[in-house]
């Protein structure tokens, strides 16, 4: 399997839920509000024998001629928005939900051949709970659209080859993605499992929806995932994008 971080740029996020973009060349971390905390915004396209998948969709910031990152990205990666056959969402808080869809009003999905997969429990949640963490007006078209498949169980199985597990932990029905093919598995922990940092530490946030059980979550599947030899991709993490150990 190939693995393609589609990097849209570091960002710092305070209690306001606002990103603004951060480049360590320019400013300083200090200079931000007391809190700050400084991420990466980092969907990824995986290529398996099957699919063109792509995990958590970016924030959707658009160039001067209103081209979205993502698809940007993802060309320059060789490959057309177009052939992207599944997105799977792990939960839809704005910085993962931006580039769902695009157009005035938002009434294009983003990648047009694609089956989107996305827990009802989650959407059902968002919309509900709306701004600042949730942006109902990108994620509207998911509720009825003919290519969302949405999920409704706690664990299941995608065409006998992607696994699904709803954890809840950073949101309330937050899910994690295993991909195995040929021998090799890929997680996606979402915003359970941001950064390798965390991962190796007994780590817990304030803005967890459950701090315990995303500890929990995280120290269990790095134990696993270096026991089973995992590649572990981690949306938020500016050094480390993509981890497997390979040695003990």
């Amino acid at each position: 399997m190939k693995i393609i971080p589609l990097s849209e740029g570091s960002f710092t996020i305070d209690k306001t839920k606002l990103f603004v973009p951060f480049d360590e060349d320019l400013h300083e971390l200090q200079d931000r509000p007391v809190g700050s905390l400084l991420v990466e915004i980092q969907p990824f396209a995986v290529v398996t024998a099957r699919d063109v998948l792509v995990l958590d969709a970016g924030l959707g910031f658009s160039d001067s001629n209103g081209e979205l990152q993502i698809h940007k990205n993802l060309k320059a990666a060789g490959i057309n928005p177009a052939e992207v056959t599944k997105v799977l969402m792990s939960h839809l808080h704005k910085d993962h939900t931006g580039g769902v869809a695009f157009g005035p009003n938002r009434q294009w999905l983003s990648f047009p051949e694609a089956t989107y997969y996305v827990q009802e429990r989650e959407l059902n949640f968002a919309l509900e709970k709306g701004l600042p963490s949730f942006h109902p007006d990108e994620i509207e078209i998911l509720k009825d659209h003919h290519q969302v498949h949405l999920l409704r169980d706690d664990e299941g199985v995608i065409d006998d080859y992607i696994f699904y597990q709803h954890t809840g932990a950073h949101s309330p029905h937050h899910q994690a993605f295993w991909i195995k093919e040929g021998g090799e598995t890929i997680f996606f922990g979402g915003d359970v499992a941001p950064q390798l940092q965390q991962m190796k530490i007994r780590y817990k946030t304030k803005y967890d929806y459950d701090p315990d059980k995303a500890v929990a979550y995280r120290q269990d599947w790095w134990k696993r995932g270096n026991d089973e030899g995992w590649t572990f991709l981690f949306y938020h993490d500016i050094k480390t994008p993509v981890y497997k150990q390979t040695s003990r």
